[in-house]
């Protein structure tokens, strides 16, 4: 008779603890621990993963060239952050915000695998252990999935979804979600830390051993992060973020690991009837409904990985009578809007301390890299004199604190991009590289000397 103990477990390193101490005293973590109950059911040989014969030592040179050509899933922008598409015997995890659209977009790149790849119609099976087979079906009408390799289960027990993989030999195989997925033969509940990193584990062993791609849906904290332990993101190969905000139609998808390539990409979708459609020109997009000459609007060339993007920086600077002006931001770090504002007042000689600044990103997009500093400026000071900049005109570089415009990284691939949009002058740091072709550069030394000098007036007109 087997005998169940209960343990706390923590949900960052899977650590485990005899008593609940309120930390990890493994990784430090607080606030981590998880009651678990555990037994010798749930370490037996049958909820264990099969022990596979050892491996044979090579030489590193005949295993170079030995990787499995990853098979496209036919989205472009999927495709491009997976570098090429999915590899076969891969585990990747899409994390997201409920509603973001994982399973739409799972759903639409398993119809485009089934429907014929490079190599033939491949065998797809969808998983979905949260909503019922008919919620599925009735997405699938939606969007008009109708390819007869793509099979659809709904199940929460592993041991059942593992006989659907014996049954049907599929080639990809997406479970959604991660997180609902139980195995009876551990001692846990559903959805706790040892149920997570048990499922995921004898997944990844299928993975490997069938050489079938699998995609996990996972769930998001409140803060953002993967839900579950940490260890989920140490056993998979790839964990994709999907994001997007609610009001908007834009949804952005990164790559937080890739065993397989870069984690530099970044894939464009904007959310219509149809479902999930790759953006492929997201700059135009950005600067679709863009008024120029207006004051407090300012084009800014900004990389998101390695895709740069043009994406119009707004700012409004209203009289206040608070003692405390407020100070918003959307699009932009807060504390990055502080530091611009307290740079404008020493070295600009512009001052806010009775004015209200709020600062967006237009489209919906989030700037978080130092690129957007001096379109932030510029913008501010644009809104708070009532001078607008030139329509063609765009903004690149860093602010120090001491108001000197820094070089940021890739100017020139910045540049380009604006270039191809039909922007003809751009304001740089003195030390930024030559401009492309059909570009004219206007070099400034600092803040102030943007602002007197080539932002406005004849010299940026």
């Amino acid at each position: 008779m087997s005998r169940v103990r209960t343990v706390f477990r923590c949900s960052e390193c899977g650590a485990e603890a005899p008593k609940w101490t309120g930390w990890c005293s493994a990784c430090g973590a607080t606030g981590t621990l998880g009651e678990e109950l555990v037994g010798s059911a749930g370490t037996g040989r049958r909820g264990a993963v099969a022990l596979a014969p050892p491996s044979v030592p090579i030489p590193i040179a005949e295993a170079v060239g030995e990787a499995t050509e990853p098979v496209p899933t036919g989205d472009d922008e999927l495709d491009r952050v997976l570098g090429g598409g999915l590899v076969p015997g891969s585990v990747t995890v899409l994390g997201g915000e409920p509603g973001v659209g994982k399973s739409t977009l799972l759903l639409q790149a398993l119809a485009s695998i089934a429907a014929g790849t490079a190599a033939g119609p491949a065998t797809c099976l969808y998983v979905t252990a949260e909503e019922s087979a008919r919620q599925v079906a009735l997405r699938a009408e939606r969007l008009r999935v109708t390819s007869p390799s793509l099979w659809l289960v709904a199940e929460t027990s592993l041991p059942h979804v593992i006989a659907h993989l014996d049954a049907l030999a599929p080639d990809v195989v997406v479970v959604d979600s991660i997180q609902t997925v139980h195995d009876p033969d551990l001692g846990s509940a559903p959805g706790s830390v040892g149920q997570v990193r048990g499922c995921a584990q004898r997944l990844v062993a299928e993975a490997k051993g069938r050489g079938v791609s699998i995609v996990l849906v996972g769930h998001v904290t409140k803060e953002g992060g993967l839900a579950g332990p940490r260890v989920l993101e140490h056993l998979v190969d790839t964990v994709l973020a999907f994001e997007g905000e609610r009001h908007h139609a834009l949804r952005m998808l990164r790559a937080v690991k890739h065993r397989f390539g870069s984690t530099h990409e970044l894939g464009l979708f904007e959310m219509g009837e149809d479902g999930l459609e790759g953006v492929p020109d997201p700059s135009a997009l950005f600067l679709a409904d863009r008024q120029a000459g207006v004051p407090g609007s300012v084009v800014a060339p900004v990389l998101d990985g390695q895709r740069p993007l043009l994406v119009e920086v707004q700012a409004l600077v209203v009289p206040s009578n608070a003692p405390s002006p407020r100070r918003t931001a959307q699009g932009v770090d807060g504390g990055r809007l502080a530091q611009v504002l307290a740079v404008l007042d020493r070295h600009a000689e512009l001052d806010l301390s009775r004015a209200e600044v709020h600062v967006a990103v237009a489209g919906g997009v989030r700037v978080v890299e130092p690129g957007a500093d001096l379109a932030m400026a510029l913008a501010v000071a644009s809104s708070a004199t009532g001078r607008a900049v030139p329509a063609q005109l765009v903004t690149c570089g860093e602010i120090g604190l001491g108001g000197e415009l820094r070089q940021v990284h890739r100017t020139e691939r910045r540049l380009a991009e604006a270039a191809r949009l039909g922007f003809q002058r751009a304001v740089v740091p003195r030390s930024a590289p030559d401009a492309p072709g059909g570009m004219r550069l206007v070099r400034a030394a600092s803040i102030a000397d943007a602002i007197d000098h080539h932002a406005f007036g004849p010299a940026a007109a």
